[in-house]
């Protein structure tokens, strides 16, 4: 009998990893879409473009992505909630096809701009139910690691579009993370849906059955009144949007996830994503900046692994704490980089540093900050508001994504303006510096103390 129960337990585990996998493989699209400027762009850049832009324009492509999906917000909310967990990941991956199809096929930049927007609604929807999905059919022992699922899928998109994109045309690359989204289209709707869903819209029967399947028995009837239970005493709180902020545990849950999503992101992770080709450039690292995009997506997706197998063992809190200090370790390094080659002093022997600092970053940040609080998500908020919840959540992670960037790039701008545009006023009179910005900088504007010197010498001439 404990040998049967085991088998069953273990058929039950793998049916909700099939379940997790093929609802989570749009992901992978998603990852290439969120890392898709950084070898694109080069692309878009060069001379043989097939859709010339302009720097206005990269700016643009970078942040309508993350704006897309703030826009998709009041989508998202009613998806989950009418369509349901399932459904509303279908609905996305059917947005993401239309997505890559007009990238591939784009004539202008402006159809780049509705595929980056349509994309960034679809990455919205799936990032908000594909995690409410997996909280809600996965067995407690194994919820962290099935709630990692997600997160790996994206960087393993990362990692196909880093090692893609820049060597092949962009219909290609887009044929690439089309065909991701098709086998979902294709498997995904022969899953269970949600029985957290189900028992929510009173579909008893159908809950019983979804739940059957999950757990490969026949005999579910205890774990389905505790979730029925649980579903009737979250059902009977009040569900209003308020409640986020007027109960003190949704209160305390979301005031969380801000703070995690803020640390995210400001500890540089969409600008690395969408820039890591130019940022290795700049380092004038000894590997190419595609080859060490590739290794830099590889150790992510590692380090991501690890934390999956070992965040249901260790625990969230310990993950997390280690990853923020080391994760500012690395930054600490790769800035002082920049700012000592900034400043004119030669670091030619020292190249190797910002990809080191990077890597160490790769790992790092992906093994607790960038995998913790997207497990924590699906856990933090009741059914009453999870819907609300992951939303307003997932809005913070567009926010202060999109905050970082515009900083990254108009802070990069300021540092052109400040080489080429504003004067050295060290020295300078303040007649010098009227002089300068009029463009007179080859004659020198003589200072008082010449002027003086120089009428002394002609006195001293009239004297002798």
């Amino acid at each position: 009998m404990r040998n049967l129960d085991s088998s069953n337990m273990l058929h039950g585990r793998f049916a909700q990893f099939i379940a997790v996998f093929t609802g989570t493989i749009s992901a992978v699209s998603d990852g290439m879409q969120y890392g898709w400027t950084a070898p694109v762009i080069p692309i878009l850049e060069s001379p043989n473009s097939p859709v010339p832009i302009t720097e206005a324009d990269v700016v643009w492509l970078e942040n309508i992505y993350m704006l897309g999906g703030f826009a998709g917000l009041p989508l998202t909310i009613f998806s989950v909630d009418k369509f349901g967990r399932k459904y509303s990941i279908l609905i996305a991956a059917v947005q993401n096809v239309v997505a890559w199809f007009l990238i591939a096929f784009a004539p202008s930049v402006e159809y780049l701009y509705v595929a980056r927007f349509l994309s960034g609604i679809a990455g919205d929807v799936a990032f908000v139910s594909a995690p409410m999905y997996i909280g809600e059919i996965a067995d407690q022992h194994i919820r962290g690691i099935l709630g990692s699922f997600i997160y790996l899928m994206m960087l393993f998109g990362i990692v196909v579009v880093y090692s893609v994109a820049p060597f092949v045309s962009i219909p290609v690359s887009s044929a690439v993370g089309c065909s991701f989204l098709l086998i979902q289209i294709l498997s995904f709707p022969f899953m269970p849906e949600s029985p957290y869903y189900l028992l929510v819209k009173d579909k008893k029967d159908e809950a019983r059955r979804s739940l059957q399947k999950l757990r490969a028995v026949m005999d579910v009837e205890k774990e389905l009144e505790e979730i029925s239970r649980a579903v009737e005493r979250q059902k009977s709180e009040r569900g209003h949007p308020l409640d986020l902020i007027l109960v003190k545990s949704n209160r305390k849950a979301i005031i969380i996830m801000t703070v995690l999503n803020c640390a995210q992101h400001f500890s540089s992770i969409s600008v690395i994503l969408m820039n890591i080709h130019s940022i290795l450039e700049d380092a004038a690292s000894m590997l190419s900046p595609s080859t060490a995009a590739i290794i830099f997506a590889v150790l992510m997706l590692t380090a991501s692994c690890v934390s999956a197998s070992l965040i249901d063992k260790a625990g969230r809190k310990i993950l997390l704490s280690s990853s923020s200090i080391l994760t500012g370790i690395s930054l600490l390094i790769l800035a002082s980089y920049f700012s000592v080659k900034n400043s004119g002093v030669d670091v030619s022997s020292y190249n190797w540093v910002p990809v080191a600092s990077v890597m160490l970053y790769a790992v790092t940040f992906k093994y607790g900050l960038g995998m913790v609080p997207i497990v924590m998500t699906a856990e933090l908020f009741p059914t009453s508001v999870k819907a609300v919840g992951m939303t307003v959540s997932d809005a913070m992670y567009v926010i202060f994504a999109v905050v970082s960037i515009y900083l990254f790039q108009h802070l990069k701008g300021l540092y052109v303006f400040t080489i080429f545009c504003i004067p050295e006023t060290k020295g300078k009179t303040l007649e010098e510096i009227q002089q300068i910005l009029k463009g007179n900088t080859t004659e020198k504007t003589p200072s008082v103390e010449n002027v003086e010197e120089g009428a002394n010498e002609k006195n001293e001439d009239t004297r002798l």
